[in-house]
């Protein structure tokens, strides 16, 4: 999972892409990135760890233009290194690209550029797609390529590439600086636009938020399959290259997109609202009790509020947050999320002693920082801990872009009994009392998946709750994805 913004305006932008790309940082933490056209020049910095960290006024005067594409990166393919971190740059004919996303065939991309002696540097996926469409440019044109090669370009480009993604593109076409943003198909992962207050740029992102910064006025989202053409003083320009069902990302909503944003013309924080009013009707058919409704800051803040209103109970803070340790999920290794948990979390002792709580969480995928978490809960001396998870159990791998590609770190599938489908009736309660057990719980309650879908309301890819991947992918696909993660992280598993 990662972010990007691009802009395009009639003056210099590289100052508000930087700061629109800090409304995104909680999208990816491991690296940043920033480019520009600037009179035929394509100046480019990349730097590790977070946009303030290495993006200050140097890095800006080093990299002016009206137009400007960012990057936050949080690797799902590859490793957390340099050489990987976006925008990526290709000289002929000079074109600047990031995505956000996973592509399911790269090892197929791989092969077919070696067959014409592209050789690439780095193990993001987003390389040989900028160099696919490159090479298509090229082919209709040596130079001074115009719009309708780069819609043609971009139509062949999309038939070499699978998986879900959404791709921002800088570069010039009929002499002038342009701005495309592609979406795959299905729409799995965001991309949102809208105008510049001077009412000449436009923007895209990740998510609304990044527009906000800005005082950008929010148009509406960039449709499944479709290419956006923007350009400054002009209307944008609207193709559509492919038509699928609409299926963007569950897990947008549940955990990773911040909640004051809007994407496929829905209010995060609404949906989370819902999630947990689902999650309340759920734990209160079960004739449990409680005293207290506590969230795990930030993400469950939402549904427990809404968890507390059903059920008449008293919402209260049980943690404090440390502002200045990253998201524990999106950390690479076992041992730095367990580190930077101890950091992260402190507990306020009076709103656990003696009480039956009711600790609200968005989701559980690994369980080794939940773990931490329950013991530490357990240490402030509550009589009862119950733990409600606003979405159903992780029991599949995702291979569209959320860094959980392989089963065996799942945590949910290992206390599903043998022979039993999770689909079968008694599954969910199987899992939930054999992992409350496990974690030393007095109950533990998911959402079940069909008030998950109630909540939501529409089209979705929920391929890691029911492990129905919208998305052509083969066995041989999945596999190497599993293996490159593997290889990558060198995680300790385990709860």
């Amino acid at each position: 999972m990662c972010g990007f913004v691009g802009i395009v305006d009639g003056k210099n932008c590289s100052r508000d892409v930087v700061l629109s790309l800090q409304a995104l940082q909680h999208r990816g933490q491991d690296s940043a990135g920033l480019g520009t056209i600037n009179h035929g020049q394509f100046p480019l910095v990349k730097r590790l760890g977070l946009v303030h960290q290495g993006f200050g006024a140097a890095e800006i005067e080093q990299t002016p233009g009206n137009i400007c594409i960012g990057h936050v990166r949080y690797p799902t393919v590859g490793a957390g290194v340099l050489r990987d971190a976006q925008p990526f740059f290709f000289r002929q004919p000079g074109v600047l690209m990031a995505h956000n996303g996973n592509l399911t065939n790269l090892r197929e991309m791989h092969d077919e550029l070696a067959e014409n002696s592209v050789h690439l540097m780095s193990s993001c996926d987003v390389e040989p797609v900028l160099c696919i469409f490159s090479l298509e440019l090229m082919k209709r044109r040596r130079r001074d390529h115009r719009l309708e090669d780069a819609v043609e370009a971009m139509k062949t480009t999309m038939e070499h590439i699978q998986g879900a993604y959404s791709l921002v593109v800088a570069l010039v076409l009929d002499g002038q600086e342009t701005l495309l943003a592609l979406r795959d198909p299905q729409g799995i992962r965001p991309a949102v636009w809208g105008q510049l207050p001077d009412k000449q740029g436009w923007m895209v992102a990740s998510e609304s938020v990044a527009m906000d910064v800005l005082s950008v006025k929010r148009c509406g989202d960039v449709a499944p399959g479709e290419l956006m053409v923007f350009r400054a003083g002009s209307e944008p320009i609207r193709h559509q290259l492919k038509t699928a069902s609409p299926s963007p990302c569950i897990f947008e909503y549940i955990y990773f997109a911040r909640p004051d944003s809007h994407m496929n013309g829905k209010s995060v924080y609404s949906k989370r609202l819902a999630m947990g009013q689902a999650l309340a009707d759920a734990w209160r058919a079960k004739g449990l009790e409680a005293d207290v409704v506590i969230p795990i800051p930030d993400t469950a803040r939402p549904a427990a509020a809404a968890v507390a209103e059903r059920l008449h109970l008293p919402n209260r803070e049980g943690f404090i947050k440390n502002r200045y340790t990253g998201r524990t999920f999106i950390m690479p290794k076992a041992d730095q999320r367990a580190d930077a948990l101890k950091l992260k979390l402190n507990p306020i002792r009076s709103e656990f002693a003696g009480r039956r709580v009711l600790v609200v969480d968005d989701s559980i995928v690994r369980g080794a920082t939940l773990k931490h978490t329950i013991e530490i809960i357990r240490a402030q001396g509550p009589t009862q801990v119950h733990l409600a998870i606003y979405s159903p159990p992780v029991l599949h791998p995702c291979y569209y872009g959320i860094d959980i590609s392989t089963k065996e770190e799942l945590a949910a599938p290992r206390f599903l009994p043998e022979g039993l489908a999770a689909t079968d009736p008694g599954a969910l309660q199987q899992i939930e009392q054999a992992f409350a057990s496990r974690l030393g719980l007095d109950s533990l309650t998911y959402l079940p998946l069909d008030g998950l879908r109630a909540a939501f309301d529409g089209p979705a890819c929920a391929a890691c709750f029911d492990g129905l991947y919208p998305a052509p992918l083969d066995e041989k696909q999945r596999s190497w994805i599993a293996e490159d993660r593997r290889k990558s992280d060198q995680r300790t598993l385990g709860i």
